[in-house]
């Protein structure tokens, strides 16, 4: 295919890339915080929405679940698109469409609309993330792999957690359209980067058919599992014929798709890349992580907002200290792992420790913490993810031949996507049964014969009494205030199980890295110069 806007000065050669190198991982990282801010920055913007297009909160959802359905059907076909219409041209193509829908999402005038144009955006951004990782690995040598995974995972990690603080700040100060506004220049920008500085891959080969049949299979089956993630806590799971019917879809099209494509001269997604035993694990590995990191990202700003008082701004600058400790780590890690001879599955392991170490910290939280309580949990949760993103992404990528890392980026973002909706979902309806049960534990220790009970209601009326409310509506207040003190206390002590369960699953996954290899950097080197 004949390259975009071929005017254009462009980066071609060997030593041209290896020049530009820094430049290109600073434009593909651009693109993809792009596209991770866009999952999330809408969260704080719903209530706006809902007011503007006259819509339910049921139907406002779909805002966001259209986007986040259409990012994981691209994802793992992301790279045949690139092959098809050339790495490059796909790259731009892709940032085209997600920037010109951001204007039309800004200039939505009903839901259909929105609704229409985030899915739109979503394809668009889908393909961002796993072709900007294909494109680090061949543009970097591989004893400087670690520190382009570096500068990618920096973005990964700060984008989710940019969405909401972004988004409040926005709303506040302008209006909701200004949040898709704001990707309009800085889409711009990407695009005349990407069209100068990224590379053509040197491996990739154009399919000589497109598999219909495939995509049909893998569009049911992956939107329909997406779809059950994002609605089946609103929708009280397996109580909904609506859930049921998702479920049945998404195993009978999935199932159909594997056995499809393990079949065809010509699949549109390679699954033959899983025959790889440490990819396989890595694979698995990478959907625990996506559970947990984005379980920690969901859990703290709901703390925060609901139990502590934080606006989404107080939010952000609570967080930017862990998304800070984990730059720091991956840029550290990124510069001594090609110099030390250790095994990089030694990092991931103490990486996931850590981790479990700052979900302790955050389980000791409490709805009278601040800002200087949240320091250090969130610096420590930064540091282990770090520690346990990068050498994973290496881990799972050393195996792999080089014309074999487009499909298995795919792949392993995929799977650390759909980890991320599983870790929501269900930390989501854990809180929710957590909340009920503690609430009953509570109150069960509250009664009319309790004298701490009685003494707590009696100061509690003499508040409401002090300020010239009549004696029974005093009473009536009394009551209702220590009832609402019950639910926040309930609500404290499901957080702090749900940390806890999440740093226990990443802890309890390492033995998983004994069936991979011990693979030291170096051997990476050999693997990938070959």
């Amino acid at each position: 295919m004949r390259p975009l806007l071929p005017a254009l000065s462009r980066v071609e050669s060997p030593e041209e890339i290896y020049r530009t190198r820094y430049i290109i991982a600073i434009t593909v990282t651009l693109a993809v915080v792009l596209e991770l801010v866009d999952t999330s920055i809408v969260i704080v913007a719903i209530p706006h929405m809902m007011g503007s297009l006259g819509a339910t909160l049921d139907e406002i959802a779909w805002v966001s679940t259209g986007y986040v359905v259409a990012n994981v059907i691209v994802m793992p076909i992301s790279s045949w698109l690139a092959n098809w219409f050339g790495r490059r041209n796909y790259f731009a193509m892709s940032i085209m469409l997600f920037t010109a829908s951001s204007f039309m999402c800004g200039n939505a005038s009903t839901l259909g609309e929105l609704v229409f144009w985030r899915i739109v955006q979503g394809l668009g951004g889908g393909g961002l993330i796993t072709t900007a990782q294909a494109v680090l690995y061949e543009s970097f040598p591989p004893k400087e792999a670690g520190t382009s995974m570096a500068i990618f995972g920096l973005g990964v990690m700060t984008g989710p957690m940019l969405g909401p603080t972004l988004g409040g700040y926005i709303t506040d100060v302008a209006s909701w359209p200004w949040i898709f506004y704001i990707n309009i220049p800085l889409g711009v920008l990407a695009l005349l980067l990407a069209l100068m500085y990224v590379p053509d891959s040197k491996f990739g080969e154009k399919a000589e058919e497109i598999d219909f049949l495939g995509l049909f299979l893998l569009a049911v089956g992956i939107g329909t599992l997406q779809t059950l993630l994002e609605r089946g806590e609103k929708l009280d799971w397996w109580a909904s014929r609506e859930i049921i019917t998702y479920a049945c879809l998404s195993v009978t099209a999935l199932t159909a798709f594997v056995y499809h494509e393990l079949r065809h001269p010509h699949p549109i997604v390679d699954l033959r890349v899983i025959a790889d035993p440490q990819f396989a694990v890595s694979l698995v590995l990478a959907f625990l992580l996506g559970v947990t990191m984005f379980t920690a990202i969901f859990l703290f700003p709901v703390y925060t907002q609901t139990l502590v008082g934080f606006g989404a701004w107080d939010t952000g600058k609570a967080i930017f200290p862990g998304a800070l400790a984990a730059g720091f780590t991956m840029g550290v890690l990124g510069r001594l792992m090609p110099k030390i001879n250790i095994d990089l599955r030694y990092i991931v392991l103490a990486g996931a420790l850590i981790f479990g170490c700052s979900m302790l910290l955050h389980g000791q939280l409490t709805t009278q913490s601040g800002a200087d309580d949240f320091l250090w949990p969130q610096i420590t949760r930064g540091i282990g993810t770090g520690m346990a993103f990068m050498p994973l992404n290496n881990l799972a990528m050393g195996n792999l031949a080089p014309e074999k890392i487009a499909a298995g980026s795919g792949l392993y973002n995929l799977l650390r996507q759909l980890g991320g909706s599983v870790g929501i979902a269900g930390s989501a309806t854990l809180f929710a049964q957590f909340q009920v049960s503690n609430r009953d534990v509570l109150r069960y220790h509250i009664s009319e014969i309790s004298a701490a009970t009685m003494e707590r209601l009696h100061v509690l009326k003499g508040i409401f009494l002090a300020r010239g409310v009549p004696d029974e509506a005093a009473q009536a207040k009394a009551y209702a205030l220590l009832d609402m003190m019950v639910r926040k206390q309930a609500a404290m002590l499901a957080f702090e199980k749900i940390f806890l369960i999440t740093g226990i699953l990443l802890i309890a996954a390492t033995p998983l890295m004994l069936l991979m290899k011990r693979t030291h950097f170096s051997r990476q080197e050999d693997n990938q110069s070959h």
